[in-house]
């Protein structure tokens, strides 16, 4: 391929399937007596599997270092914990055979030649399927869990990110072969000095697939130079068209391919056999998703105090917050927050809409943007013109329900995909690499060099 073809962005046709076990949301429910088990095994086998019979290309696992809290306290209406993402991910590498094992790892609080090494390790066990979720994290309260907790000023972690991929990846380029030998690996830098030889040799694909999430102008930056698929929060048609158009001109700035950075909005998928039933079972998952107690906590998390006297079927509450800003504990959805200002603002909008609390609290929540509703049939149609216009390579899809939220993907809607043409009828081959269309990296001396 041309320097000049491999400027222009071509479409593949196709799309493909993720599936992002999440680890703190509000998304998930926990309550109904269809849910099962955030933490036994048996919920991870029945869904990895499950995705797998569906040809999806990979399973993803959320981390959370931390309990989000509530009013102080760990959030008791929320699901909590998640097993080690790498333990997790080599036991389920031995009862699946194609399907990619992505872990979410934090650069902050982890060492890239320790980190470098275990996914090394995951991607031999597994025969090429490990991928990293390349995540960053700087504020004290997570921190706390570590011994260096607190150090990484915001402006500078991707700036540490980066120099802990770039190290990485040296690591993992260091080998002549498959076979050896392996090359020592230095890297003396602000936050951390590594000196190391490699103790393990190349994957079948090479390397891990690196995964990057970041939204930020910085964050895409990175993604364009490092990542190889990207993690969205951008799946709505336009917005996606938009920001496929926004990677590609970065990607090629950076001195990649158009191609080369693949792109998997997060998602959640309503469906049935016709449109109506799709509407009602949505209603059934928002009633449970956002409940009374869900409600009330939800508004809490801004307000800063106790609200269980209110009526979650009434209206906002006249009191005002005791918080100025919201604070980190709260988790990603509620940091930053400017609590008094927002509060002001509610109330009208509530008013003005004539919603009460819950009502008010699950038009918030809902993932307006990120879930498809719909018949089989209707769905398919919708993300074929996404394949054919090139808007994502896939979708990475956040189920309502564990673990059984992707049967009905996988025994209705992929059936009609693969009727369309535009996804997989079967795995390309055996490593997440192969399975994602991507190219096998380029070794280079300059990857190496100390």
């Amino acid at each position: 391929m041309t320097q000049h073809n491999r400027a222009i962005f071509q479409p593949s046709g196709q799309i493909q399937f993720g599936i992002f076990f999440q680890g703190v949301n509000s998304g998930t429910i926990w309550k109904a007596a269809e849910a099962g088990s955030q933490t036994d095994f048996e919920s991870f086998r029945h869904i990895v599997q499950t995705a797998e019979r569906g040809k999806f290309a990979a399973f993803f696992l959320g981390e959370g270092l931390r309990l989000r809290e509530h009013l102080g306290r760990p959030h008791a209406l929320d699901v909590v914990g998640r097993p080690d993402a790498q333990t997790m991910l080599a036991a389920l590498a031995a009862v699946t055979t194609n399907i990619g094992l992505v872990a979410t790892q934090n650069t902050t609080y982890n060492d890239p030649a320790d980190l470098a090494h275990r996914l090394s390790s995951l991607d031999l066990i597994s025969g090429g399927r490990a991928a990293w979720n390349v995540v960053t994290t700087d504020n004290a309260w997570t921190g706390a869990n570590f011994r260096r907790g607190g150090y990484l000023d915001h402006a500078d972690r991707y700036k540490h990110a980066e120099a802990f991929v770039e190290t990485a990846k040296r690591i993992w380029d260091s080998w002549e072969t498959s076979s050896g030998p392996a090359r020592r690996v230095l890297h003396e830098g602000q936050h951390y000095t590594v000196d190391v030889t490699p103790r393990l040799p190349r994957s079948a694909q090479y390397r891990p697939v690196l995964f990057q999430a970041g939204d930020s102008p910085e964050g895409r930056d990175f993604a364009a130079r490092q990542a190889d698929v990207i993690f969205s929060a951008h799946p709505k048609f336009d917005d996606a068209v938009e920001f496929r158009r926004d990677i590609v001109a970065r990607s090629v700035a950076a001195g990649r391919g158009a191609n080369a950075v693949q792109i998997m909005p997060a998602s959640e998928f309503i469906l049935a056999a016709t449109d109506q039933e799709a509407q009602e079972k949505k209603a059934w998952v928002r009633s449970l998703q956002i409940g009374p107690q869900q409600a009330i906590a939800y508004l809490e998390q801004f307000w800063g105090r106790e609200l269980s006297s209110y009526d979650p079927d009434g209206p906002l509450p006249e009191i005002d917050p005791v918080v100025e800003e919201t604070s980190e504990t709260r988790g990603s959805g509620f940091h930053g927050a400017k609590a008094r200002q927002l509060a002001d603002q509610w109330r009208a909008e509530a008013k003005d809409k004539g919603l009460t609390i819950r009502q008010f609290v699950t038009s918030k929540t809902a993932r307006i943007d990120a879930t498809f509703t719909g018949s089989y049939t209707a769905v398919a149609d919708h993300l074929a013109e996404y394949a054919r216009v090139g808007a994502v390579d896939g979708f990475n899809i956040s189920p309502w329900l564990i673990p059984t939220g992707l049967d009905e993907i996988v025994n209705h809607l992929v059936p009609e995909l693969q009727d369309r043409g535009v996804y997989p009828m079967e795995y390309r081959g055996t490593t997440l690499r192969e399975n994602l269309g991507l190219e096998t990296p380029v070794r280079s001396d300059e990857a190496v060099r100390a």
